[in-house]
């Protein structure tokens, strides 16, 4: 009789402890006790090594809050942000509340002097970037969750070791999870060409860190301080229709020029200073550009070592101001309570609300639990789209014609809430037409959800999805 008091205590204690350290995230709580009671004892262990709060650990709190003190990486000497005296009137007019919450979001300035130019897949993204790192004069700064020892991984290889003998500078990060299978041969061949390799938390350092539910998803690559990159394509062959199984990749991605850049370069540093210890702040990297017509940018990054949910906060802050229109590409569809609901609030009010998800899936599980909030969505008039061409992985939000937002980010809660993402929110109608025309073109290639249809799906069917669902929010 004792020990089985013992048993149930322990088991009191467990539960307890998650909810506790959970009670921010009810359907995070939801998700670890239902693996608890699977595995007792097992899924406190995998709670306590992978999932514990980010953010309260003191050596992470470097990562953002310590280096945010270094007066060196608060911004460019040559950014100008959004002028409150003069350029209200042509930004977010008659949009207060959404442009004073934009203006408060903490080291993402709303920058003026910027070109976006919008790069539909990964042979062009990748075109434009080695163009440019065939250009680099100073630095380059390289940073993918995933980089792939394949042919499009030593074509990067092979134009970074060239610039590196040249005598850029070259900074490389990888992150250990994404970038798990990135051969040794291939890291140690970067390193003898002179360029600096860190990865950003190793499988196995992580995992006893107990960091190993947060990742590293961002892609940037910045030139001189000049040109940079931030969208949804990592270095690898499945990016240009490599992978047999899902074939024609479907991304997109931006380039950027001017102001909005330094911001990149504030969030690669970071990131650096993170890995190697290595604070870089001086003005080479925030070198004075020549962009002259006004395009409004905000680069936003977030994670869980911030105290904002900044993404997600900002989608949420967009979808609530739309009148006409909500465009959604996403590739992970896993929404949380509040954007859930701000998309079923838009469609009931008469919005266009359109998602576009993969018909093909790169996992089942997400699939499942992506299909688990169609029908709740459905029978308010979100029109649900499934892309039949491929796969789609492009991250795109496209609100009225006020704001459209390419990034890192999906709109799953493992975005939201546990890995470090980077998205970039442009205003400029040239650039909102411009994926619009993307979006119409993609629609071209789905089939649309029909709610009568999706309804008689099997009870088997419905099981998984609730299953998933459940626990969706650990994957």
């Amino acid at each position: 009789m004792l020990w089985i008091i013992l048993i149930l205590l322990l088991f009191i204690f467990q539960a307890a402890t998650i909810l506790l350290c959970e009670y921010k995230r009810p359907s995070k709580s939801i998700a670890w006790l239902s693996i608890l009671f699977i595995f007792p004892i097992i899924g406190f262990f995998m709670y306590y090594f992978i999932a514990r709060e980010y953010v309260r650990r003191k050596k992470v709190h470097g990562h953002s809050g310590e280096i945010s003190l270094d007066h060196k990486l608060q911004g460019a000497p040559y950014q100008v942000i959004l002028d409150t005296r003069n350029d209200e009137g042509s930004f977010l007019s008659g949009e207060q509340r959404l442009r004073d919450w934009l203006r408060q979001v903490p080291r993402a300035p709303i920058t003026k002097w910027n070109r976006v130019d919008v790069l539909t897949n990964a042979d062009v993204t990748y075109e434009a970037m080695l163009e440019e790192i065939g250009k680099a004069q100073d630095h380059i700064h390289f940073e993918f969750y995933t980089i792939r020892d394949d042919a499009i991984g030593r074509k990067f290889q092979e134009a970074l070791i060239a610039k590196a003998k040249a005598g850029v500078t070259v900074r490389v990060i990888y992150d250990g999870v994404g970038s798990h299978s990135l051969s040794t041969a291939y890291i140690t061949s970067l390193k003898r060409a002179g360029i600096a390799v860190e990865p950003f938390l190793k499988p196995l350092i992580a995992f006893f860190d107990k960091r190993l539910n947060y990742r590293n998803h961002r892609k940037i690559v910045v030139v001189d301080g000049l040109v940079g990159f931030v969208g949804g394509i990592n270095i690898g062959n499945e990016y240009v229709g490599g992978d047999p199984k899902l074939g024609f990749w479907r991304d997109t991605h931006i380039m950027l020029h001017g102001d909005a850049v330094y911001d990149l370069q504030r969030t690669f540093l970071t990131d650096w200073f993170f890995v190697s210890g290595e604070s870089l702040g001086e003005k080479r990297y925030y070198p004075a550009h020549s962009e002259g017509e006004p395009s409004f940018v905000q680069v936003i990054s977030s994670g869980p070592d911030a105290r904002w949910d900044a993404i997600q906060e900002m989608y949420f802050a967009g979808l609530i101001a739309a009148k006409n229109r909500i465009w959604i590409t996403t590739p992970y569809f896993i929404p949380d309570p509040s954007i859930t609901m701000a998309l079923k609030s838009a469609a009931i009010s008469g919005v266009d609300v359109r998602v576009i998800l993969p018909f093909k899936a790169d996992s089942l599980i997400v699939q499942y639990a992506s299909k688990s909030y169609l029908q709740e969505l459905l029978q308010v008039g979100v029109r649900v789209y499934l892309y039949r061409k491929g796969f789609i992985h492009a991250k795109v939000i496209i609100v009225d014609d006020l704001m459209a937002t390419v990034g890192t980010a999906n709109m799953d809660m493992r975005s939201f809430y546990s890995n470090f993402e980077l998205n970039a929110v442009m205003f400029d109608p040239r650039v909102i037409s411009r994926l619009e025309s993307d979006f119409v073109m993609d629609l071209e290639a789905c089939s649309e959800v029909v709610l009568s249809e999706f309804e008689m799906r099997s009870l088997g069917e419905k099981r998984k999805e609730r299953i998933a669902r459940l626990l969706s929010p650990l994957f």
